[in-house]
């Protein structure tokens, strides 16, 4: 009896196992914008909030407050995308 109570825990074990496993996902890949606004003036510290996505919007950010906006240090411009190249038909 006891046998049988150990090989049905542990098929049970090993079901929920697989099940877990089976659906585990990739995680998604974080965004990284551009610029960043550090808030306070170059020697105030801090972090920066680097989620800014163009210059301008990075000022707006930081204005009225002595902060700056400098470039996102691990901001890596995606690839760019590859296009179907056509061939051009010669009459003939």
């Amino acid at each position: 009896m006891r046998k049988i109570l150990w090989s049905t825990a542990f098929a049970a074990i090993v079901s929920l196992t697989l099940s877990l496993v089976g659906s585990v996902q990739p995680s998604e890949a974080m965004i990284i914008y551009p610029w960043c606004a550090h808030y306070g003036g170059r020697d105030a510290g801090g972090a920066p909030s680097c989620g800014s996505t163009t210059f301008a919007q990075c000022m707006a950010t930081v204005s009225g407050m002595q902060g700056y906006c400098a470039k996102n240090p691990w901001y890596v411009e995606p690839a760019p995308t590859a296009t179907k190249r056509t061939r051009k038909r010669t009459p003939g």
